[in-house]
């Protein structure tokens, strides 16, 4: 096994012993939140190391860098399951939905209507989550706190999507619990389950806020690839 695989062994262990500490110190059971292993810019020989370890559930950023590996990984693994945990165009819509049993980034009605339009075609039940601008920045996507509420109804009861939580990345820089709060507070008063929150610099954070979905690449992997 080459060097770089036994190190990402190494640290997946580690955060998974990191995560089992915050949600017993917070007082949740083990059961209560999954790690979501992000695997965008390593190759399928980064990656398998990891599933035949037996840990299933990863996440990309994009379309075309996935398919380009997961097809292949899937045949080996029918049992992975794979979240698309970065923006998504309109044009790659029918791809994603193919390709990804959860999408996580669920922002605007147009993507809403195309993934129900997609997944009605495919005969696929797609698991999403509505990303929320939780720190209203210009730079990033997700649906601003104050409109979420009625965009998830809307997704729930005009698109018939499959919508079980909520999804956010907060501001660099600052404190995430206030915002990992908020967060929270969306999903309890929207009666969903899943928190996505929480990166490989504040997962942990996430976990004691209540995220029942964490997304760690590089602190399992290591520094990404230059493109």
């Amino acid at each position: 096994m080459p060097p770089m695989s036994q190190d990402a062994l190494s640290r997946l262990n580690e955060v998974k012993r990191h995560i089992a500490t915050a949600l017993k110190s917070s007082g949740r059971g083990e059961s209560d939140a999954e790690l979501i292993v992000v695997s965008k810019t390593f190759a399928a020989e980064d990656i398998r190391p990891l599933l035949v370890m037996g840990h299933r559930k990863f996440g990309e950023n994009r379309v075309q860098e996935a398919q380009s590996k997961w097809p292949a990984l899937r045949e080996e693994f029918p049992d992975l399951e794979l979240h698309l945990i970065g923006p998504l165009q309109s044009n790659k819509v029918e791809e994603a939905v193919t390709l990804f049993d959860v999408i996580q980034t669920v922002d605007r009605p147009k993507i809403a209507a195309a993934i129900a339009k997609a997944t009605k075609l495919a005969g696929r039940e797609i698991r999403c989550l509505v990303q929320v601008n939780i720190g209203l920045e210009a730079q990033k996507a997700g649906i601003e706190p104050d409109l979420v509420d009625g965009f998830i109804h809307s997704c729930l009861e005009e698109h018939g999507l499959k919508i079980i939580g909520v999804m956010c990345i907060p501001p660099v820089g600052e404190d995430p619990a206030p915002f990992f709060k908020k967060l929270k507070d969306i999903a309890t008063r929207n009666k969903l389950t899943e928190i996505s929150m929480g990166m490989s610099g504040d997962y942990q954070s996430a976990l004691v806020h209540g995220a029942t979905m964490v997304r760690v690449g590089s602190a399992i992997f290591g520094s990404r690839p230059k493109p």
